[in-house]
């Protein structure tokens, strides 16, 4: 059965320095996060490491990105790769800034042959630097680009079968895409390569009705649940990780939202 996690978010310091989840079996830190500080945040997350596993999720390696790698970023990261010992590391298939200018978002790119050589040299150098494997999560997008020479679920499978890495499949993600560009969720799910796939995220998605937006402000979608349940055969043994990050609710309610994936794949099956 797979392991449940939830992400360790700062309003819920109070309620975890009190009390000891028993029913979640692991942690996921936004790794930007505890890298430039030695005070109360990393103190916490060092406290929760003690009793849980602890995966580290980044989202400022622009992968993708002018400036590529930051020594100084990389640097950091590992040191705290090292604090904490992680049982994976991952951040995002995407770009974040660029000539140093850093945007605070999780840009697109074309799905071309040249891009693909270019994020599969990338996805190695970050390896090889690291000495061990990365996950590379897809991520909401709300612009296509005509130049695209393959689907999104074609690229990331190429990605991860030639680079070696392995892919953070974020199924809300999946589904906010297929609304906002009209592809088949479920045709990209049976396309992945699930030995390559080393976590699920699940979170909540805001519809504006032109478009979805992936907000991690709400429990998740009806939708999003169907898919889980339809893939449950594949999902089944991987680590699974509830996000929220904007109107988070108490950890109480956010660790029963996250035990939903517990309940479906049990409800489901064999």
């Amino acid at each position: 059965m797979s392991s449940i996690g939830v992400g360790l978010r700062k309003e819920h310091y109070p309620y975890l320095r009190m009390n000891e989840p028993v029913r979640i079996s692991w942690f996921e830190a936004i790794t930007e996060n505890y890298m430039d500080t030695q005070g109360r945040p990393l103190e916490m997350l060092e406290s929760v490491r003690k009793n849980f596993p602890v995966a580290l999720h980044g989202v400022s390696l622009s992968i993708l990105g002018g400036s590529f790698p930051d020594k100084k970023y990389i640097q950091r990261w590992k040191e705290l790769i090292q604090r904490i010992d992680p049982f994976l590391i991952s951040d995002h298939l995407c770009w974040t800034e660029q000539s140093g200018n850093y945007l605070h978002d999780l840009l697109p790119f074309p799905f071309t042959n040249e891009f693909l050589q270019f994020a599969i040299e990338r996805a190695q150098q970050v390896q090889e630097i690291l000495g061990r494997k990365i996950l590379l999560e897809n991520v909401s997008t709300y612009l296509s680009f005509p130049q695209s020479e393959m689907t999104e679920w074609e690229f990331i499978s190429e990605l991860s079968k030639r680079s070696g890495c392995g892919i953070l499949l974020d199924i809300n993600n999946i589904y906010v895409n297929s609304f906002n560009h009209g592809f088949s969720a479920e045709e990209y799910l049976c396309s992945i390569p699930w030995e390559n796939v080393g976590q699920i995220h699940l979170a909540g998605h805001t519809d504006t009705g032109e478009f979805l937006f992936d907000t991690h402000s709400r429990p998740v979608a009806k939708e999003v649940w169907d898919l889980f349940s339809i893939f449950a055969d594949k999902i089944r043994g991987i680590p699974i990780l509830l996000e929220w990050d904007e109107d988070i609710p108490s950890f109480p309610e956010m660790e029963e939202e996250a035990l939903k994936a517990k309940s479906l794949l049990e409800s489901v099956p064999k």
